[in-house]
This record gives structure tokens, sequence and C-alpha cells, in this order.
């Protein structure tokens, strides 16, 4: 008995640990980003439309002053993040139907370990590939339909980015569609339908919340992603739609921010906590309403 007890407070203790490291990094990202807001009005920040954070060390040198607006950056990462899902969502869910409707236990067993392996690859690989084979493929393509291709762009990192997040709608999206129960299969087909008929109009609206929360967490892992985009997409921040140019994101310039020798409580080295919390929030709430829907689905057929 007393041994179970312990068990059971070495649990909670390692659950709590996490807890206090969670909220150790929430209050840091807080407190820095409130001194950033004390050198740098919020609106500034959350409004302005051009960023360019390179302030002098002292204040007699010339651009001094710096602008911190986060737009052209949202501009970037939401723009890769649409390429990436955009690339990812039709790829991902075909492969969970296949798997969990048309596929044998064998080709089963030789095609899902094989999209898991994309998920252990490191993104720096996956980098090296867009930088070196997919962006001169695209700008070298584009150059010869008469379009003016970045050396570096957002289509690159957003396919290349794609790709990499496979692997995670495929597996939550088949595991929501295995858990859609026989029974609505069998009703369809007894009532006439083919099999094509009831994964349609059956089984995907079935699975709908589910795949739907697992699309938005692909999202979340989108928009997170630093190394396919740092390597493949440049860092130029642009107010831009278009996905031939150079853009970068808020992943990479908080790499650039905190790279190289510069005094911590400069404006610049505290914007990239101020970006930090941002994403933080973003993220959040997208995991939240991901796990909510997720739960919601799960409730539904227990």
């Amino acid at each position: 008995m007393w041994f179970d007890r312990g068990v059971v407070a070495l649990l909670a203790a390692m659950a709590g640990i996490a807890i206090l490291v969670t909220v150790g990094i929430v209050l840091s990202l807080v407190v820095e980003t409130m001194l950033f807001f004390d050198r740098v009005p919020w609106t500034d920040f959350m409004f302005g439309l051009k960023w360019s954070p390179q302030t002098a060390i002292r204040a007699d040198q010339v651009g001094s002053g710096g602008s911190f607006g986060i737009l052209p950056l949202i501009n970037g990462t939401l723009l890769i993040s649409a390429i990436a899902m955009m690339v990812a969502t039709p790829l991902g869910l075909a492969s969970a139907v296949y798997l969990s409707e048309y596929s044998t236990k064998r080709m089963r067993a030789w095609i899902k370990p094989g999209l898991e392996i994309l998920a252990g690859i490191p993104t720096v690989v996956y980098g090296f590939f867009a930088a070196l084979t997919l962006a001169p493929f695209i700008r070298m393509t584009g150059g010869q339909f008469g379009f003016e291709v970045a050396s570096e762009s957002a289509l690159a990192a957003g396919i290349v980015m794609g790709l990499m997040i496979v692997p995670l709608i495929s597996s939550l999206s088949d595991d929501v569609i295995n858990a859609v129960p026989q029974s609505l299969r069998d009703a369809s087909l007894g009532l006439g339908a083919t099999q094509s008929e009831t994964i349609r109009r059956v089984v995907l609206p079935a699975a709908l919340p589910g795949i739907s929360g697992s699309l938005l967490l692909a999202a979340s892992r989108a928009i997170g992603e630093t190394m396919i985009v740092l390597m493949a997409a440049g860092m130029a921040a642009k107010l831009t739609l278009n996905p031939l140019d150079a853009v970068t994101t808020i992943t990479v310039q908080i790499v650039a921010l905190l790279t190289g020798d510069q005094e911590f409580d400069s404006a610049k080295t505290l914007s990239a906590f101020a970006l930090g919390l941002f994403l933080f929030v973003i993220t959040l709430c997208i995991n939240v309403v991901a796990l909510h829907i997720v739960r919601k689905y799960q409730e539904q057929y227990d």
C-alpha cells in the first residue's frame, strides 16, 4: 500500500514540475514583453507595417530607432502555413482514407511505417532539400514561364513543410476514421451504397470533427516551424501574397534576434520575447480548439 502511494506521489510531483516549468516559461515571456512595451508602444508592434529591428548600440549612432511592426511577420507566417496546409491536407487525408478503408493489412504494415518515417526526419534535412533542390527547381521552372522567382521563396518552404506534416494529418485522421463504428458502414452498404459512396457520405462526415482537429494541430505545427523557413524562404519581412517572393516568419525572426552578441535589455532583443508570447498565444488557442473538437468527437462515440 505504501509503495502505491509513493508511486502516486512521485507521478504527481512530476506532473507538478511540468506545470511549474510551463508557468515559468509564460511568466518569463510576459515579464520581458512588458519591458519591451516600455520601450516600444504596443500599438506600433501590433499594427506596424514595417519590421526592421536593427537598433544602434549607442544613442548617437544612425538608425537608433528601429521598426517593430509584426504584421509583415504574420503575413509571412500565414502565407507559408497556408501553402503547407494546401499540400498536406489532400495528401494526408487521402493516405488516411486509403489506409483505413482500402488497403490490406499487408499493405498497411508497409505504408504506415513509411509515412511515419517522414515524421522522424530532422527538419534541418527538410530545409536542405528545400534550399538545394526544390527552390532552384521552382526558380528555373518559373523563369521558363516568365515569372520572377526569388532564390528563396515561400512556395518552396511551404511545399516542403507540407510534406513534413503529412504524417501528422495521416496518422490522426486514420485513427479518427477507424473510430467510426462499423455499424454505420454496414448500414450504408446494406442500403445499396457502394464503398466509395459510404466513405464519402457516411464515414467522412462522421469523422469530420476529428479530422478538423487533426488539421488544426497540423496548422499549429506549421506555424511553429523554423529551420525549413530559415533555409528556404529567407529573412525578408514584407507584406505580400506572392508565393514566389522571399518572406520570413515569426519563429525565424526570434532565432535571428537572439543570435549574436548584443545587449540583452535592448529593444531588439526584448522584441524576441514579444514575438514569442504572441506565437505562444496563437498556437495555444489553435491547440485548445483542436483538442476541444477531438474530445467532443470522442465523446460522441464512447
